[in-house]
C-alpha cells in the first residue's frame, strides 16, 4: 500500500491521491456505447458476438431452460443452500421492515394531499459473474424486488464455463423465486435489458454492480434515447478503514484483502492515527496475501492503494465524509460515537466484529452500494428502489374556494392565462 500522511500533505492533497484509482477510462465509455448501439440494431446476434469474444463462450440458449434449473439443483449441496437460507432469512427481515406506509395530509380544509407506492411493473437485474459468480448479489436484488411486489422480474448473468451459468446463481434465483434468467453478461446485458431484444424483454429499470463496462453500460442506457432508469452506478467496490492504535492489524490487513480481492481496479484505503498500526497492517498483507487464491489480482489493487496517517480521528472523519466511501469500518475503541459525525458512506461497519464480509453477505443490508463518491448524495438499494411514488389529491367546494383566488394570482404572474381559465370556468359551477 502507498503510504502518506496528513502531516506532510493537505487533505486536499490527500484526498485527490485516494481519488486518483476512481478515474473512468474514456476508452471504456467508448466501448460501452459502442456495445449498447450494436445490440440495439443487432440484437440477440450482437449479443452472442460478444459474448463469444468477452466470455470465450456461447450459451446453447440465451434464456435458462427449466431443465437447466434442474440440472443446476443437483449441483448444489446443502451446506450452501442452508447459507443461502440464513442469508434470505436476514435480507428478508431487513428489507420488509423498509415498506413504505401511505401518508395522507389535509393542508387546508377540503384539500386532501396522499402519497401512495407502486412497483416498478418491470425490473432487470444484473448480476457479476466474471472472475467470481456473486450469488450473494442474486438475493441482495432479488428479495427486495420481491418484497416491492415488482410484477415482471428478469436476471442476467455471464455463462463462466461450458456456456451455462454457474448453478449456484440458478439456484439462488429459484430460492428468492425469479424463473426468468438469461445467460448474459457485460455491457451487451446492460443493453438488452433496456432495449430489449426478441429474447429479453425490455424493463423499465435495471439493477446491479458491475464492473466498469458495466456502470459505462448502466450510464449510457440511462441517457436519451434510451431514457431506461438505473439504480446507481454501482462498481468497482471500495473500502475505506479507520482504525486507532487498539485495532487488531490482522483483521484489519483481512478485511483490506477481502474487499481488494473483487478486481484490479478495486482500491482500499486505511486511516490511522497510529503509525505503529499502519506497519503492522502492512506486515500482515504481506503475510496473508500470498496464501489467497486471488494473490495477482491482489497485488494490482493493492498497488493503487492508500495507507494513510491521520493526526487525529477529527481529521480522519472530514477524510471520510469528503471521501465517501462505499463500504466504512470503524475499529476504534468506541466507534458509536462516532456515528453522529458520519455523513458519506455507503454502508457503515461498527466495530472490530463487524467485518465487510458480514454485509456482503448476510447481516441483513443490502451490499448494493454507491460508489466512487456517489455515496455523498445517495444511499444502498433499498425496497424503495424498486417502487415510485404517486401522489393524489382531491378537493372539495370548500377546498376549491380557498385556493382558486391564490391559484389564479399565482398562474397570472406566470402570465399562463389557460391556468386561470381552468378555475375560472369551474367558479360560475360550484
Amino acid at each position: 500500500m502507498n503510504r502518506i500522511s496528513t502531516s506532510s500533505r493537505s487533505i486536499s492533497d490527500v484526498l485527490a491521491l485516494l481519488r486518483s484509482s476512481r478515474e473512468f477510462r474514456e476508452d471504456v465509455l467508448v466501448c460501452a456505447r459502442d456495445i449498447v448501439r450494436e445490440v440495439a440494431g443487432g440484437g440477440d446476434e450482437a449479443i452472442i458476438k460478444y459474448a463469444r469474444r468477452f466470455d470465450g463462450t456461447v450459451p446453447d440458449q440465451l434464456r435458462v431452460s427449466e431443465a437447466q434449473f434442474e440440472e443446476a439443483e443437483r449441483h448444489v449441496g446443502n451446506e450452501l443452500r442452508e447459507a443461502l437460507h440464513l442469508a434470505a432469512s436476514n435480507i428478508g427481515k431487513f428489507h420488509r421492515a423498509q415498506v413504505p406506509h401511505p401518508v395522507e395530509v389535509q393542508v387546508t380544509n377540503g384539500v386532501l394531499c396522499r402519497r401512495e407506492w407502486r412497483a416498478i411493473d418491470a425490473v432487470g437485474l444484473y448480476v457479476p459473474g466474471g472472475s467470481a459468480p456473486l450469488v450473494s448479489t442474486v438475493l441482495m436484488l432479488g428479495i427486495p424486488a420481491m418484497i416491492a411486489g415488482c410484477s415482471k422480474i428478469i436476471l442476467c448473468s455471464p455463462c463462466r464455463t461450458l456456456g451455462k451459468i454457474p448453478p449456484e446463481i440458478l439456484v439462488a434465483a429459484q430460492m428468492v423465486g425469479i424463473s426468468d434468467v438469461y445467460q448474459i453478461g457485460g455491457a451487451q446485458a446492460i443493453a438488452a435489458m433496456a432495449l430489449g431484444t426478441s429474447t429479453v424483454p425490455r424493463v423499465h429499470k435495471i439493477f446491479g454492480p458491475g464492473n466498469q463496462y458495466v456502470a459505462a453500460a448502466k450510464m449510457i442506457v440511462a441517457l436519451p434515447p434510451y431514457g431506461v432508469s438505473i439504480d446507481m452506478v454501482a462498481g468497482p467496490s471500495e473500502l475505506m478503514i479507520l482504525a486507532d492504535e487498539l485495532a487488531d492489524p490482522e483483521w484489519i490487513a483481512a478485511d483490506l484483502l477481502s474487499q481488494a480481492e473483487h478486481g484490479i481496479d478495486s482500491p482500499v484505503v486505511l486511516l490511522s492515527t497510529s503509525s505503529t498500526l499502519l506497519d503492522e497492517v502492512e506486515e500482515a498483507v504481506s503475510l496473508q496475501k500470498g496464501s489467497l487464491s486471488r494473490s495477482a489480482i491482489l497485488q494490482e489493487s493493492m498497488n493503487k492503494s492508500y495507507a494513510v496517517l491521520v493526526d487525529d480521528l477529527r481529521t480522519a472523519i472530514d477524510i471520510v465524509n469528503a471521501y465517501a466511501p462505499e463500504h466504512l469500518i470503524v475499529s476504534t475503541q468506541e466507534p458509536a460515537r462516532l456515528i453522529p459525525e458520519i455523513r458519506n458512506a455507503g454502508s457503515v461497519f461498527l466495530g472490530s466484529l463487524a467485518s465487510v464480509v458480514f454485509g456482503d453477505y448476510a447481516s441483513g443490508t443490502n451490499h448494493t452500494l454507491p460508489t466512487s463518491g456517489a455515496a455523498a448524495s445517495m444511499g444502498g438499494l433499498t425496497v424503495e428502489s424498486f417502487m415510485k411514488p404517486v401522489t393524489f389529491q382531491s378537493l372539495t367546494r370548500e377546498g376549491f374556494s380557498a385556493l382558486a383566488p391564490a391559484v389564479k394570482t399565482l398562474a397570472r404572474a406566470e402570465g399562463l392565462d389557460g391556468h386561470v381559465n381552468a378555475v375560472s370556468v369551474r367558479e360560475g359551477s360550484i
